[in-house]
């Protein structure tokens, strides 16, 4: 997996805008697609421990910023029950204190 800014960047996501612009250009959704492409047959903690090692990588590398988390979960949230919901926002609030 490469570490999130770079695949952004690669699809198309760097632009200044949040959520709302990915969406409207269908691109976040892509991604998002993408993403869960590549997990499938893989277990809920397989998944989240992967997102979470990948995150803390780029947090301590500099390439992942908290702009780029809270676009994470703004893009994430809406698709999560509101048991995930709370716990993807307690992950984000962690990683972002790295």
């Amino acid at each position: 997996m490469k570490d999130f800014k770079s695949y952004s960047k690669e699809h198309g996501g760097d632009k200044k805008g949040g959520a709302d612009d990915a969406f409207q250009n269908d691109k976040g959704v892509k991604m998002i697609r993408d993403i869960a492409d590549s997990m499938k047959g893989r277990s809920n903690w397989d998944i989240m421990r992967a997102v979470i090692e990948e995150a803390e990588r780029g947090k301590r590398a500099g390439t992942l910023t908290n702009e780029d988390l809270d676009n994470f979960y703004s893009l994430t949230a809406p698709s999560l029950d509101a048991f995930r919901r709370r716990k993807l926002k307690s992950i984000v609030e962690r990683l972002k204190r790295i």
